[in-house]
């Protein structure tokens, strides 16, 4: 019993050799759709590992694979970093509260 082709799709999708596998399969003239049944993967997941390859390749403009890690982990630390600020003026402001509820004084001038 083959397993499901979600369950095959995640499984596989992650490794490079089994995406190699697959494009040299097509490549070497089986159908997309025969490969897709074969393995237990959309057709769809097959196109979209091609037209990466030909980006990672040079052959397609777009952003290659290498790119996109860097990319992410940049516009994660950047939302971070926009967030920043907003937590620091909450605590400023919850801080200023509790210093007036415990009836805190302030310096005398």
């Amino acid at each position: 019993m083959r397993p499901s082709s979600a369950a095959t799709s995640s499984i596989w999708s992650s490794l490079p050799e089994f995406r190699r596998h697959v494009l040299d399969l097509v490549e070497s003239g089986r159908k997309t759709a025969e490969v897709a049944k074969l393995l237990g993967i959309s057709e769809q997941t097959i196109y979209g590992w091609h037209r990466q390859h030909l980006k990672d390749t040079g052959q397609m403009p777009g952003v290659p694979t290498h790119k996109q890690a860097e990319l992410t982990v940049a516009r994660k630390r950047i939302a971070e970093l926009e967030a920043e600020p907003a937590v620091l003026r909450r605590a400023a402001e919850l801080l200023g509260e509790a210093t007036s509820l415990k009836g805190g004084s302030k310096p005398s001038a």
